[in-house]
């Protein structure tokens, strides 16, 4: 398909935020013009955009809605730039705005933590808005990440008293039998993702104290059954490896004042065959509950390292073309580790 070439212009009103947007030698402006295949020239605080009609379009809106975050005050990084192309090529009228500077908190490490997808956006006003909510998707969307910011976030307004974070102890290759010292000792290593969250959310000596205090409580599912849990943010984490039974009941645990985020990715299932996952379950039972939430990400939500985004694609194509050839193992049981 022939495409036409044309000229974009960007200028800017203020050569501080022209010089952070444009990236120090213009870095940010190369990484612009190597993913959308357009050249840009810089003169002072204006630049020329060339390339092809839809390109050099998307170029000048990235830049000008990019300029207006940077008045802002958000600090600009690379990989913002590449969040902001996606969310822009899958729809032109979002508003980089409402996205980047919706802060949920910020990190111990003065991180700011805010959406960096469509989907992401979705997610937090979910959240926000529903009792109940299932992020479901690859590994690197921030559905655990983003539901821990939440969660401590809740707390601190003292908008619930405490935070329950939760994880089946499912084996993976190895058995629990094998590994040294007592039930806590043999789950705990289940349990360091949800730790590790935590502590990049709040400092260690204060999450530690939350924890001694029971404010902040890290237990594997197994030791939910019986209780109730009111005014309490709970995070149910690799939801995938839930039977029925157990998600059934983990959601009837909440009480008066809770809301409840699960998370999971269908394609890394550790059941033994011929166990159904209890996310799978939920998801056909609870769709049309009013309350209840589903969020769904896809590779275009990966906020890791570029090279995960490939992987995850990388997978998907291979189990398409097993289920389209007869050939391959479209099982939900299927593990990408």
């Amino acid at each position: 398909m022939n495409t036409r070439n044309s000229q974009g212009r960007f200028a800017a009103d203020d050569q501080r935020l022209a010089n952070l947007l444009f990236g120090q030698a213009n870095s940010n402006l190369r990484q612009i013009e190597r993913i959308l295949g357009v050249r840009i020239t810089s003169r002072g605080g204006e630049l020329q955009i060339f390339g092809d009609d839809h390109q050099t379009a998307l170029t000048q809106r990235l830049l000008e809605q990019l300029y207006e975050v940077l008045k802002a005050d958000y600090p600009l990084y690379p990989p913002d730039i590449d969040y902001a192309i996606r969310i822009l090529s899958a729809d032109g009228t979002v508003r980089l705005k409402d996205i980047f500077l919706d802060t949920v908190c910020i990190s111990a490490r003065k991180k700011i933590i805010s959406p960096k997808s469509l989907a992401q956006k979705g997610y937090i006003d979910a959240i926000r808005s529903k009792e109940v909510v299932f992020g479901i998707g690859p590994a690197g969307t921030g559905k655990t990440y983003l539901a821990m910011a939440m969660a401590v976030s809740f707390l601190l307004k003292k908008e619930v008293a405490r935070i329950v974070l939760v994880r089946p102890a499912v084996e993976a290759g190895e058995k629990l039998g094998f590994l040294p010292g007592d039930i806590a000792e043999k789950v705990n290593p289940y349990l360091r993702p949800l730790y590790d969250a935590l502590f990049d959310m709040l400092d260690y000596d204060r999450g530690q104290m939350l924890i001694d205090k029971g404010i902040i409580e890290v237990a594997p599912l197994a030791f939910m059954r019986g209780r109730t849990l009111n005014d309490a943010f709970v995070i149910l984490d690799e939801a995938q490896n839930t039977t029925a039974e157990q998600m059934k009941m983990f959601l009837t645990r909440l009480g008066f004042g809770s809301r409840a985020v699960i998370t999971g990715d269908v394609t890394q299932i550790d059941l033994p065959t011929g166990r159904r996952s209890g996310l799978l379950e939920a998801v056909d039972v609870l769709q049309d509950i009013d309350g209840i939430h589903f969020n769904y990400f896809s590779d275009r939500d990966v906020v890791r390292h570029p090279i995960v985004q490939a992987i995850v694609k990388a997978y998907d194509r291979k189990r398409g073309d097993g289920a389209a050839t007869g050939k391959g193992d479209t099982d939900c049981h299927d593990r990408q580790d």
